[in-house]
């Protein structure tokens, strides 16, 4: 349930006055084009935002609890039911009732780089090529790049590409519209 929110961003009149019943809600912007919503004015916009920053960050934790609830209930059940077919992790289905239970529990490798690099040169001493080992991949964080001289980023330059990710926006009301 969403409640016209009264707000100090309210335009005309009394900061405090609520938005007229038509007025859009987070409930309402599925329905809506993005250029509906972005034709707004900028304090329905900052609600709006307002609104659905509280809503999702309500429901991460309602998330979160429920999660938690249901290792609770079955994380013993499906550690048993995974051991009886011999895995340590990966999904197992048991019932509950009239419900199947779906447990999954992902397997998650990380690899000791530096012996993996040793690895790869014993490989490469043996005569054998890495490659079909090993996915060999080089980076290079960009806080180092930017400490490099210009001399050393030049010969780099041809194998960097920058790309953007994605434009996020807040609306925040300025200091002495409170």
């Amino acid at each position: 349930m969403t409640f016209h929110t009264q707000t100090p961003f309210a335009d005309h009149g009394d900061p405090f006055m609520p938005y007229p019943e038509n007025t859009p809600t987070p409930d309402d912007l599925p329905d809506l084009s993005p250029q509906d919503i972005a034709g707004l004015p900028v304090e329905l916009l900052a609600v709006l935002q307002h609104e659905i920053d509280a809503r999702l960050k309500r429901d991460k934790a309602a998330k979160a609890r429920l999660d938690g609830a249901l290792t609770i209930r079955y994380g013993d059940r499906a550690a048993e039911e995974r051991q009886a077919v011999g895995k340590d992790t990966g999904t197992i289905r048991f019932d509950d009732g009239d419900f199947t239970v779906v447990a999954d529990l992902p397997k998650r490798v990380d690899w000791d780089q530096a012996q993996l690099t040793a690895m790869v040169e014993r490989i490469r001493a043996a005569g054998d090529d890495p490659a079909q080992y090993v996915d060999i991949a080089f980076k290079v964080p960009e806080r180092k790049y930017a400490a490099w001289p210009q001399a050393i980023r030049a010969g780099f330059e041809s194998a960097r590409t920058v790309k953007t990710g994605t434009l996020k926006v807040e609306i925040v009301p300025q200091e002495g519209d409170r």
